[in-house]
Protein backbone atom coordinates (compact mmCIF):
# COMPACT_ATOMS: atom_id res chain seq x y z
CA UNK A 1 0.00 0.00 0.00
CA UNK A 2 1.38 3.34 -0.71
CA UNK A 3 1.62 6.23 1.96
CA UNK A 4 -1.59 8.31 0.55
CA UNK A 5 -3.56 5.20 0.81
CA UNK A 6 -2.41 4.58 4.58
CA UNK A 7 -2.98 8.24 5.57
CA UNK A 8 -6.52 8.24 3.98
CA UNK A 9 -7.70 4.90 5.78
CA UNK A 10 -5.66 6.48 9.19
CA UNK A 11 -8.17 9.20 8.75
CA UNK A 12 -11.39 7.56 8.46
CA UNK A 13 -10.34 5.43 11.31
CA UNK A 14 -10.04 8.37 13.55
CA UNK A 15 -13.45 10.17 11.95
CA UNK A 16 -15.56 6.99 12.99
CA UNK A 17 -14.80 8.25 16.39
CA UNK A 18 -15.18 11.56 16.78
CA UNK A 19 -15.61 12.57 20.19
CA UNK A 20 -12.50 10.00 21.44
CA UNK A 21 -10.39 10.90 18.84
CA UNK A 22 -10.80 14.95 20.03
CA UNK A 23 -10.58 13.87 23.74
CA UNK A 24 -7.26 11.95 22.89
CA UNK A 25 -5.86 15.26 21.22
CA UNK A 26 -6.88 17.09 24.27
CA UNK A 27 -3.42 16.29 25.92
CA UNK A 28 -1.74 17.58 23.41
CA UNK A 29 -3.29 20.77 23.01
CA UNK A 30 -2.95 21.88 26.41
CA UNK A 31 0.08 20.46 26.51
CA UNK A 32 1.84 22.32 23.08
CA UNK A 33 0.03 25.31 24.75
CA UNK A 34 1.09 25.50 28.00
CA UNK A 35 4.54 24.82 26.41
CA UNK A 36 4.19 27.85 24.22
CA UNK A 37 2.58 30.73 26.74
CA UNK A 38 4.99 29.34 29.70
CA UNK A 39 8.16 29.86 27.06
CA UNK A 40 6.42 33.01 26.44
CA UNK A 41 6.30 34.17 29.75
CA UNK A 42 9.44 33.48 30.70
CA UNK A 43 11.33 34.42 27.82
CA UNK A 44 9.22 37.77 27.98
CA UNK A 45 10.27 38.74 31.78
CA UNK A 46 13.61 37.86 30.48
CA UNK A 47 13.54 40.80 27.58
CA UNK A 48 12.14 43.42 30.31
CA UNK A 49 14.53 42.64 32.75
CA UNK A 50 17.13 42.94 30.19
CA UNK A 51 15.55 46.49 29.07
CA UNK A 52 15.71 47.78 32.24
CA UNK A 53 19.32 46.81 32.77
CA UNK A 54 20.06 48.82 29.34
CA UNK A 55 18.05 51.81 30.33
CA UNK A 56 20.85 52.00 33.26
CA UNK A 57 23.07 52.71 30.32
CA UNK A 58 25.20 50.70 28.27
CA UNK A 59 28.48 49.37 29.08
CA UNK A 60 28.15 51.08 32.44
CA UNK A 61 29.85 50.35 35.88
CA UNK A 62 29.32 52.16 39.16
CA UNK A 63 32.63 53.06 41.40
CA UNK A 64 30.66 53.56 45.08
CA UNK A 65 31.94 54.33 48.19
CA UNK A 66 33.46 51.59 50.90
CA UNK A 67 32.27 50.12 54.03
CA UNK A 68 34.32 51.45 56.97
CA UNK A 69 34.67 49.80 60.31
CA UNK A 70 34.22 51.85 63.94
CA UNK A 71 34.91 50.34 66.86
CA UNK A 72 34.27 46.77 65.41
CA UNK A 73 31.11 47.59 63.55
CA UNK A 74 30.76 47.73 59.98
CA UNK A 75 29.28 50.81 58.29
CA UNK A 76 28.07 49.51 55.31
CA UNK A 77 28.87 50.68 51.83
CA UNK A 78 29.08 54.50 51.36
CA UNK A 79 30.33 55.11 54.73
CA UNK A 80 33.69 55.73 53.68
CA UNK A 81 34.56 59.76 52.18
CA UNK A 82 37.62 58.90 50.36
CA UNK A 83 36.47 58.68 47.23
CA UNK A 84 36.67 62.41 45.74
CA UNK A 85 36.32 64.41 41.99
CA UNK A 86 40.22 63.58 41.70
CA UNK A 87 39.40 60.23 41.40
CA UNK A 88 37.21 60.56 38.66
CA UNK A 89 39.61 62.65 36.82
CA UNK A 90 42.19 59.71 37.46
CA UNK A 91 40.26 57.53 36.30
CA UNK A 92 39.47 59.28 32.66
CA UNK A 93 43.61 59.79 32.44
CA UNK A 94 44.40 56.89 33.39
CA UNK A 95 41.95 53.53 32.10
CA UNK A 96 41.94 52.92 28.69
CA UNK A 97 39.03 51.04 28.62
CA UNK A 98 36.83 53.84 30.17
CA UNK A 99 35.09 56.17 27.69
CA UNK A 100 33.67 58.64 29.53
CA UNK A 101 32.77 58.99 33.46
CA UNK A 102 30.62 61.43 35.96
CA UNK A 103 30.73 62.29 39.55
CA UNK A 104 27.52 61.61 41.47
CA UNK A 105 26.00 62.70 45.37
CA UNK A 106 22.87 62.62 46.35
CA UNK A 107 20.35 63.36 48.87
CA UNK A 108 16.88 63.39 49.36
CA UNK A 109 14.87 66.52 49.98
CA UNK A 110 11.24 68.11 50.30
CA UNK A 111 10.69 70.05 46.91
CA UNK A 112 7.85 72.54 46.68
CA UNK A 113 6.62 74.12 43.81
CA UNK A 114 3.64 76.97 44.56
CA UNK A 115 1.04 74.43 47.09
CA UNK A 116 2.41 71.22 45.86
CA UNK A 117 5.45 69.22 47.37
CA UNK A 118 7.17 66.12 46.42
CA UNK A 119 9.76 63.93 48.66
CA UNK A 120 12.54 62.79 46.11
CA UNK A 121 15.65 62.06 45.26
CA UNK A 122 18.34 65.26 44.55
CA UNK A 123 21.56 63.62 42.57
CA UNK A 124 24.37 66.22 42.31
CA UNK A 125 26.27 65.55 39.11
CA UNK A 126 27.87 66.89 35.92
CA UNK A 127 26.80 67.23 32.39
CA UNK A 128 28.83 63.78 31.20
CA UNK A 129 26.18 62.03 33.63
CA UNK A 130 23.68 61.96 30.42
CA UNK A 131 26.38 59.85 27.78
CA UNK A 132 26.93 57.57 30.49
CA UNK A 133 23.49 56.52 31.56
CA UNK A 134 22.32 56.62 27.30
CA UNK A 135 19.36 59.17 29.04
CA UNK A 136 17.99 61.68 26.82
CA UNK A 137 16.03 64.93 27.29
CA UNK A 138 12.31 64.97 26.95
CA UNK A 139 12.16 69.02 26.54
CA UNK A 140 14.56 71.99 27.64
CA UNK A 141 18.64 71.50 28.32
CA UNK A 142 20.79 70.25 30.47
CA UNK A 143 22.70 71.93 32.76
CA UNK A 144 26.60 73.04 31.20
CA UNK A 145 30.06 72.93 32.43
CA UNK A 146 29.76 76.92 33.41
CA UNK A 147 26.34 75.60 35.53
CA UNK A 148 29.14 73.82 37.44
CA UNK A 149 32.27 76.53 37.28
CA UNK A 150 29.48 78.82 39.27
CA UNK A 151 27.14 76.26 41.60
CA UNK A 152 24.22 77.23 39.79
CA UNK A 153 21.20 76.66 40.68
CA UNK A 154 19.63 75.16 37.73
CA UNK A 155 17.32 71.57 37.84
CA UNK A 156 16.61 68.84 35.28
CA UNK A 157 13.55 66.84 36.75
CA UNK A 158 12.41 63.46 36.10
CA UNK A 159 9.00 62.63 34.52
CA UNK A 160 7.50 61.30 38.22
CA UNK A 161 8.80 64.59 39.52
CA UNK A 162 6.79 66.61 37.21
CA UNK A 163 3.37 64.53 37.44
CA UNK A 164 3.51 65.18 41.46
CA UNK A 165 4.50 68.66 41.17
CA UNK A 166 3.43 70.52 37.91
CA UNK A 167 0.83 68.12 36.71
CA UNK A 168 -0.21 69.48 33.39
CA UNK A 169 2.02 72.83 33.47
CA UNK A 170 5.08 73.23 31.81
CA UNK A 171 7.46 73.01 34.01
CA UNK A 172 10.35 74.69 31.78
CA UNK A 173 11.06 77.70 33.79
CA UNK A 174 9.87 77.61 36.25
CA UNK A 175 11.62 77.56 40.07
CA UNK A 176 11.10 74.93 42.61
CA UNK A 177 12.27 75.15 45.88
CA UNK A 178 15.03 72.07 47.56
CA UNK A 179 15.26 72.63 51.52
CA UNK A 180 14.36 76.26 51.20
CA UNK A 181 16.75 77.38 47.86
CA UNK A 182 15.46 78.15 44.97
CA UNK A 183 16.17 76.20 41.90
CA UNK A 184 15.24 77.10 38.32
CA UNK A 185 13.97 74.13 35.98
CA UNK A 186 15.57 73.91 32.92
CA UNK A 187 15.01 70.57 31.16
CA UNK A 188 13.13 67.53 31.69
CA UNK A 189 14.18 63.82 31.27
CA UNK A 190 12.91 61.24 29.18
CA UNK A 191 10.66 58.31 31.32
CA UNK A 192 13.20 55.31 32.14
CA UNK A 193 10.80 53.25 34.29
CA UNK A 194 11.77 51.43 37.17
CA UNK A 195 15.65 50.40 37.81
CA UNK A 196 16.52 46.68 36.77
CA UNK A 197 18.02 46.15 40.79
CA UNK A 198 14.85 44.09 41.83
CA UNK A 199 14.07 46.75 44.06
CA UNK A 200 11.41 48.52 41.84
CA UNK A 201 12.82 51.48 42.20
CA UNK A 202 11.66 54.59 40.36
CA UNK A 203 14.31 56.08 37.86
CA UNK A 204 12.03 59.22 36.94
CA UNK A 205 11.74 60.16 40.34
CA UNK A 206 15.13 62.20 40.92
CA UNK A 207 15.81 65.67 40.38
CA UNK A 208 19.41 66.34 38.82
CA UNK A 209 21.53 69.74 39.99
CA UNK A 210 25.12 70.51 39.17
CA UNK A 211 27.27 68.51 41.61
CA UNK A 212 29.25 71.51 43.19
CA UNK A 213 25.77 73.08 43.89
CA UNK A 214 24.94 70.05 45.62
CA UNK A 215 28.02 69.97 47.55
CA UNK A 216 28.36 73.86 48.23
CA UNK A 217 24.71 74.36 49.18
CA UNK A 218 22.74 71.32 49.90
CA UNK A 219 24.99 68.73 51.88
CA UNK A 220 28.06 70.72 52.12
CA UNK A 221 29.97 67.44 51.27
CA UNK A 222 33.36 67.17 49.32
CA UNK A 223 33.35 63.42 48.94
CA UNK A 224 31.37 61.04 46.38
CA UNK A 225 28.85 58.95 46.83
CA UNK A 226 29.19 57.17 43.00
CA UNK A 227 31.36 57.60 39.99
CA UNK A 228 29.41 56.23 37.48
CA UNK A 229 31.74 54.89 33.95
CA UNK A 230 31.05 54.32 30.65
CA UNK A 231 33.36 51.38 29.04
CA UNK A 232 34.15 51.66 25.56
CA UNK A 233 32.20 48.47 24.70
CA UNK A 234 30.12 45.88 26.91
CA UNK A 235 33.19 43.56 26.62
CA UNK A 236 36.10 45.99 27.50
CA UNK A 237 33.56 46.45 30.92
CA UNK A 238 35.65 43.84 32.55
CA UNK A 239 39.10 45.36 31.92
CA UNK A 240 37.90 48.75 32.48
CA UNK A 241 36.45 47.18 35.85
CA UNK A 242 40.64 45.65 36.63
CA UNK A 243 41.76 49.35 35.41
CA UNK A 244 39.38 50.91 38.16
CA UNK A 245 40.39 48.82 40.72
CA UNK A 246 43.85 48.88 40.59
CA UNK A 247 43.57 52.92 39.71
CA UNK A 248 42.31 53.57 43.22
CA UNK A 249 43.58 51.16 45.64
CA UNK A 250 47.17 52.81 44.39
CA UNK A 251 45.72 56.21 44.63
CA UNK A 252 43.95 55.36 48.40
CA UNK A 253 47.33 53.75 49.34
CA UNK A 254 45.43 50.15 50.14
CA UNK A 255 48.02 47.51 50.94
CA UNK A 256 48.42 44.04 49.90
CA UNK A 257 45.89 42.06 51.99
CA UNK A 258 43.93 44.88 52.74
CA UNK A 259 40.13 45.19 52.11
CA UNK A 260 38.89 48.06 49.79
CA UNK A 261 37.91 51.26 50.55
CA UNK A 262 35.19 51.31 47.55
CA UNK A 263 33.18 48.99 45.30
CA UNK A 264 32.68 48.28 41.53
CA UNK A 265 29.76 47.22 40.41
CA UNK A 266 29.60 45.95 36.53
CA UNK A 267 26.14 46.11 34.77
CA UNK A 268 27.33 43.41 32.35
CA UNK A 269 27.79 41.36 35.40
CA UNK A 270 23.75 42.02 35.93
CA UNK A 271 22.70 41.43 32.68
CA UNK A 272 24.20 38.22 32.66
CA UNK A 273 23.14 37.12 35.77
CA UNK A 274 19.85 38.03 35.12
CA UNK A 275 20.07 36.07 31.65
CA UNK A 276 20.83 32.76 33.64
CA UNK A 277 18.10 33.55 36.27
CA UNK A 278 15.39 34.03 33.34
CA UNK A 279 16.64 30.95 31.10
CA UNK A 280 16.71 28.70 34.19
CA UNK A 281 12.89 29.82 35.03
CA UNK A 282 11.88 29.52 31.35
CA UNK A 283 13.02 25.94 31.15
CA UNK A 284 11.74 25.31 34.73
CA UNK A 285 8.00 26.60 33.33
CA UNK A 286 8.45 24.57 30.17
CA UNK A 287 9.40 22.01 31.65
CA UNK A 288 6.51 21.79 33.57
CA UNK A 289 4.24 22.45 30.86
CA UNK A 290 5.66 19.82 29.03
CA UNK A 291 4.35 17.16 31.54
CA UNK A 292 0.94 17.91 29.81
CA UNK A 293 2.73 16.60 26.84
CA UNK A 294 3.47 13.50 28.38
CA UNK A 295 0.08 12.82 30.12
CA UNK A 296 -1.47 13.48 26.10
CA UNK A 297 1.21 10.72 24.87
CA UNK A 298 0.05 7.95 27.30
CA UNK A 299 -3.42 8.92 26.23
CA UNK A 300 -2.74 8.26 22.73
CA UNK A 301 -0.77 5.12 23.49
CA UNK A 302 -4.51 4.12 25.65
CA UNK A 303 -6.47 4.85 23.04
CA UNK A 304 -4.36 3.05 20.48
CA UNK A 305 -4.04 -0.17 22.31
CA UNK A 306 -7.84 -0.29 22.13
CA UNK A 307 -8.56 0.61 18.66
CA UNK A 308 -6.29 -2.32 18.41
CA UNK A 309 -8.49 -4.38 20.47
CA UNK A 310 -11.30 -3.08 18.54
CA UNK A 311 -9.96 -3.59 15.47
CA UNK A 312 -8.49 -7.00 15.49
CA UNK A 313 -11.30 -8.16 13.04
CA UNK A 314 -10.52 -5.72 10.58
CA UNK A 315 -7.18 -6.29 11.07
CA UNK A 316 -7.15 -9.87 10.12
CA UNK A 317 -9.06 -9.38 6.64
CA UNK A 318 -6.41 -6.82 5.67
CA UNK A 319 -3.61 -9.04 6.16
CA UNK A 320 -5.63 -12.10 4.34
CA UNK A 321 -5.90 -10.11 1.06
CA UNK A 322 -2.80 -9.19 1.22
CA UNK A 323 -1.65 -6.47 3.65
CA UNK A 324 1.73 -6.68 4.80
CA UNK A 325 2.70 -6.16 8.55
CA UNK A 326 4.56 -3.25 7.58
CA UNK A 327 1.46 -2.12 6.18
CA UNK A 328 -0.32 -2.29 9.28
CA UNK A 329 2.09 -0.94 11.27
CA UNK A 330 2.51 1.95 9.32
CA UNK A 331 -1.33 2.42 9.30
CA UNK A 332 -1.52 2.62 13.38
CA UNK A 333 1.71 4.79 13.27
CA UNK A 334 0.24 7.23 11.19
CA UNK A 335 -3.38 7.42 13.10
CA UNK A 336 -1.31 8.64 16.29
CA UNK A 337 0.95 10.76 14.23
CA UNK A 338 -1.99 12.35 12.25
CA UNK A 339 -3.50 12.83 16.45
CA UNK A 340 -0.34 14.26 17.33
CA UNK A 341 -0.18 16.59 14.88
CA UNK A 342 -4.05 18.03 15.05
CA UNK A 343 -3.18 18.07 18.79
CA UNK A 344 -0.18 20.43 18.25
CA UNK A 345 -1.19 22.77 15.59
CA UNK A 346 -4.62 23.70 17.44
CA UNK A 347 -1.94 23.65 20.46
CA UNK A 348 -0.26 26.24 18.82
CA UNK A 349 -3.40 28.56 18.16
CA UNK A 350 -4.20 27.70 22.21
CA UNK A 351 -0.91 28.85 22.99
CA UNK A 352 -0.54 32.06 21.12
CA UNK A 353 -4.39 32.95 22.31
CA UNK A 354 -3.42 31.94 26.09
CA UNK A 355 -0.24 34.68 25.97
CA UNK A 356 -2.35 37.02 24.81
CA UNK A 357 -5.01 36.68 27.49
CA UNK A 358 -1.98 36.59 29.95
CA UNK A 359 -0.68 40.04 28.22
CA UNK A 360 -4.06 41.92 28.20
CA UNK A 361 -5.44 40.69 31.73
CA UNK A 362 -2.19 40.47 33.61
CA UNK A 363 -0.05 43.41 32.30
CA UNK A 364 2.93 40.50 31.82
CA UNK A 365 5.26 40.75 28.99
CA UNK A 366 4.96 37.76 27.19
CA UNK A 367 7.32 37.33 23.70
CA UNK A 368 5.95 34.33 21.76
CA UNK A 369 9.21 32.53 20.55
CA UNK A 370 9.30 30.71 16.77
CA UNK A 371 11.83 28.01 18.29
CA UNK A 372 9.47 27.14 20.79
CA UNK A 373 6.40 26.97 18.43
CA UNK A 374 8.83 24.58 16.13
CA UNK A 375 10.31 22.76 19.16
CA UNK A 376 6.46 22.15 20.49
CA UNK A 377 5.29 20.86 16.70
CA UNK A 378 7.96 18.55 16.59
CA UNK A 379 7.68 17.15 20.27
CA UNK A 380 4.61 16.57 19.39
CA UNK A 381 4.77 14.72 16.36
CA UNK A 382 8.18 12.60 18.38
CA UNK A 383 5.15 12.02 20.96
CA UNK A 384 3.24 10.01 18.21
CA UNK A 385 5.58 7.94 16.91
CA UNK A 386 7.05 7.28 20.95
CA UNK A 387 3.29 6.24 22.16
CA UNK A 388 2.14 4.87 18.90
CA UNK A 389 4.98 2.79 17.94
CA UNK A 390 3.95 0.22 20.66
CA UNK A 391 -0.08 -0.59 19.42
CA UNK A 392 1.35 -0.50 16.00
CA UNK A 393 3.57 -2.95 16.45
CA UNK A 394 1.08 -5.11 18.48
CA UNK A 395 -1.27 -4.63 15.56
CA UNK A 396 1.20 -6.03 13.46
CA UNK A 397 1.96 -9.04 14.91
CA UNK A 398 -1.32 -10.25 15.26
CA UNK A 399 -1.87 -13.63 13.85
CA UNK A 400 -4.41 -13.48 10.42
CA UNK A 401 -6.35 -16.54 11.47
CA UNK A 402 -6.59 -15.56 15.10
CA UNK A 403 -7.47 -12.52 14.05
CA UNK A 404 -10.31 -13.37 11.37
CA UNK A 405 -11.31 -15.26 14.48
CA UNK A 406 -11.49 -12.57 16.64
CA UNK A 407 -15.37 -11.65 17.62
Amino acid sequence: MDLIAIIKIAGRALARNKMRSALTMLGIIIGVGAVIAMVGVGQGASKQVQERIAAMGSNVLVVSAGTVTVNGMHMGYGATKTLIYDDRQAILRECPAVQTAAATSGTQAQVVFGNDNWFTRVTGTEPEYLDVRSWPMASGDFFTSQDMDLASNVAVIGETVRQNLFGTTDPIGQTIRIKNLPFKVVGLLSPKGQSASGMGQDQDDTILVPLTTLQKKITGQDWLQNIMVSAVSREASYTAEQQITSLLRDRHRIRNGQADDFFVRNQADMAEMADQTQSVMTYLLASIASVSLLVGGIGIMNIMLVSVTERTREIGIRMAIGATESDVQRQFLIEAVVLSLIGGAIGIVFGVGSSYIITTTLKWAVQISPIAIGIAVIFSMAVGVFFGFYPARKAARLDPIEALRYE
